[in-house]
């Protein structure tokens, strides 16, 4: 806040935290409430702990935030969520949070350059 009330504007303008979709790859079997999800290429270990009642499987998508799986939601719901970061301009913004989110990093591969979801 600034000294008059009003909320500050971070450098560079508005900053938002969104939901990064990625799709299951596989559960990790020394953790039950872990997977291994690939985003846009890169692979990581997310957290499904809030997703007791709805567990996602392998080949499921799910909404990303801070290293949790918050949602699971389909491919084309996955590819309109891609669609509306780039809108945002967000995309980069996206694969950084993903890299920093501190959890085991595995099979890291380049983003793809043509936009698409995996690396598949």
């Amino acid at each position: 806040m600034s000294t008059d009330g009003e909320a500050e504007i971070p450098p560079g303008g508005c900053h938002m935290c969104l939901a990064i979709p990625g799709k299951i790859v596989e559960l990790v079997s020394d953790n039950p409430n872990s997977a291994m999800v690939d985003v846009v290429g890169m692979r990581r270990r997310v957290d499904l702990g809030l997703l007791e009642e709805d567990r996602p499987v392998p080949g499921d998508w799910v909404l990303i935030h801070v290293g949790f799986a918050m949602s699971k939601i389909s491919e084309v719901d996955a590819i309109d969520q891609m669609k509306t970061l780039e809108m945002l301009g967000e995309c980069e913004a996206a694969v950084q949070e993903v890299r920093g989110y501190g959890l085991e990093e595995t099979d890291e591969k380049q983003a793809p350059q043509d936009g698409s979801l995996s690396g598949d």
